[in-house]
C-alpha cells in the first residue's frame, strides 16, 4: 500500500526522513531536494571527483553538459522502518528540463541514508541546471503487510543485497540457499525487488 500524505506526516514525524518539512509533502510522495555535493567525471581517471555545490544557487547553477553524468545524493537522510519500502522518481519538470534519473533509486525495508541519485543531461545542445537544495524528486513510500524476515533483513544489512531474492531467481544476484523470501499472508513468495 503507497502511503498517503497523513501517512507519509506521521511517518517523517516519528522519524523516517530528517530534516523533515511539511511544506514537501504531495498526496502520495514527498518531494526530496538535491544535496550539497555532486560526484563528476574527470578528464585525469576512471574515478568520479568531488565537486561541492555550496557556491551554486538558482541564478548560478551547476550546468552539466549535454551527455554529462553525475552522481548527487538528497538532503534528506532516511531511516525505513521494517515495513516500509521506498522508491525514488523524478518530478516530471525536472525531466521535461532534459536531466534523466536513471532509475537505480529503490531502497529496501530498513534502509538508512541519504538516497544516491544517477543523474544526466540528456539534452543534445544545451546544459541543464543543478544547484543545492533544488527539489529534483519524489520519494514514494510503500507500506509491506507484514515486515520482511528476520533472515532476509539481516543479510540485506551485511551484503547490502536486497532482501526479496531467493536462490534460483532469474533477475539478479540471488540470496544464498537456506535464506528464502518473505511469504506474503496467502503464502505466495513475495515479489522480487528491482
Amino acid at each position: 500500500m503507497i502511503l498517503a500524505d497523513w501517512q507519509i506526516t506521521a511517518r517523517c514525524n516519528g522519524g523516517m526522513v530528517s530534516p523533515f518539512d511539511p511544506e514537501l509533502v504531495n498526496p502520495a510522495s514527498l518531494d526530496v531536494r538535491l544535496g550539497p555535493t555532486l560526484l563528476i567525471e574527470s578528464a585525469e581517471g576512471l574515478e568520479l571527483v568531488p565537486y561541492p555545490l555550496h557556491q551554486h544557487t538558482q541564478e548560478n547553477p551547476y550546468l552539466p553538459k549535454p551527455g554529462q553524468f553525475v552522481l548527487a545524493c538528497t538532503v534528506e537522510t532516511f531511516h525505513l522502518p521494517d515495513d516500509i519500502a521506498a522508491q525514488f522518481m523524478l518530478k516530471s519538470s525536472r525531466a521535461r528540463e532534459g536531466i534523466e534519473h536513471l532509475m537505480a533509486g529503490y531502497a529496501d525495508p530498513g534502509f538508512h541514508g541519504v538516497m544516491t541519485l544517477e543523474l544526466v543531461n540528456s539534452r543534445q545542445l544545451h546544459p541543464v541546471a543543478l544547484w543545492p537544495g533544488m527539489k529534483i524528486g519524489r520519494w514514494c513510500s510503500t507500506r509491506w503487510p507484514p515486515p520482511p524476515s528476520a533472515a532476509t533483513q539481516s543479510l540485506a544489512a551485511t551484503t547490502g543485497m536486497p532482501p526479496c531474492r531467493g536462490a534460483g531467481d532469474d533477475d539478479g544476484p540471488s540470496i544464498p540457499d537456506g535464506h528464502l523470501r518473505p511469504r506474503a499472508p496467502d503464502g505466495q513468495l513475495c515479489a522480487a525487488s528491482h
